[in-house]
């Protein structure tokens, strides 16, 4: 695990953007950029920036390499189960993956009831709201509770800025966003995933709460995994050893994901109408700290830190140099 005086110092040299001209079509998501390659590749670039509550908030010192590298690792461990995008990685920051057809629908996989974002299902139950995503909930449930089974919470896709929106599987069919074929096929890919995310996650003593997927079809038309996967972006995880404990006080579990800054952000303010605080260094450092920590206990390997001398983005452009 890196010092927390390295993590401090790498605040300055975080990489907050890169926009290279000589890369065509350009497009910039919250935290990756994207390349369109006449030939159908697609050059993605994990950035360093951090976003939350649709909004891009801060910079996250090592933060796409971590997630770059733990969605190569679960990419490697689930391609038996589903295809995916990828094709090249020719920097640590940097995925090179087949252009795909997207599917318009998140499929969100959840083993608990939390959260804290207006889709999640604590947001809605806690308003009172019982029957959710085609799903039907019992009274008397507490934040943070284990479900009686593994559901699937899908959201519409909102563009950049946007808001997602929660939708039901019989309004997918009937609006034409997904086939019933297409929707049955990514229904079962994803619970398959999250099998073995869950199972490769417990085996490290960590719990996979919830995740996202996001999937198109190749030009053949096969369902493809595309994005990212299982990263503490897109997947909540908790330390398994303190889950009952904290449960039993009513205390929130013990996080190695994007919920810590979300929870931090919630407890000062309503980040959906009032103005964010700027995110103090101390904190950034220790969402590092926990985004590094996932990636070792995942897969278990050590974070390799960039070699100093070189920023992130001369690096970047080095390794991309043959696709110019």
């Amino acid at each position: 695990m890196l010092s927390q005086d390295t993590l401090r110092a790498a605040i300055a040299t975080v990489l907050t953007e890169a926009h290279f001209p000589e890369l065509p079509n350009y497009y910039q998501g919250k935290v990756r950029e994207n390349y369109d390659l006449p030939d159908g590749r697609r050059i993605l670039i994990s950035t360093d920036r951090q976003s939350a509550f649709d909004q891009v908030l801060a910079a996250v010192p090592f933060k796409g390499q971590v997630l770059t590298q733990t969605a190569r690792f679960w990419f490697e461990a689930t391609k038996d189960i589903c295809p995916n995008h990828v094709l090249d990685y020719p920097d640590p920051n940097v995925v090179v993956g087949k252009r795909l057809n997207m599917l318009p629908i998140e499929m969100v996989v959840r083993d608990y009831l939390t959260g804290s974002t207006d889709t999640s299902i604590w947001t809605m139950y806690k308003s009172g709201r019982r029957d959710m995503y085609g799903e039907t909930f019992p009274d008397g449930l507490v934040k943070n509770d284990r479900l009686g089974k593994t559901i699937l919470t899908p959201t519409t896709k909102a563009d950049q800025g946007g808001h997602d929106a929660p939708i039901t599987p019989k309004d997918i069919v009937s609006r034409g966003l997904l086939s019933q074929a297409q929707w049955d096929e990514v229904a079962a890919l994803s619970l398959a995933l999250f099998h073995r995310g869950r199972e490769i996650a417990g085996q490290n003593g960590l719990i996979l709460v919830d995740t996202k997927f996001e999937f198109g079809t190749d030009e053949q038309g096969r369902i493809t995994l595309a994005d990212e996967i299982l990263t503490p972006d897109s997947s909540r995880y908790w330390k398994a050893s303190s889950y009952v404990e904290r449960l039993g006080k009513a205390l929130e579990p013990e996080s190695l994901d994007k919920e810590f800054l979300r929870l931090w952000i919630s407890s000062r303010c309503d980040p959906y109408h009032q103005p964010i605080p700027p995110i103090p260094d101390d904190t950034l450092v220790e969402f590092s700290q926990k985004y590094i920590t996932l990636y070792e206990a995942v897969t278990g390997r050590e974070f390799v830190c960039p070699a100093p001398g070189e920023s992130v983005k001369a690096r970047i452009r080095r390794n991309l140099a043959a696709y110019f």
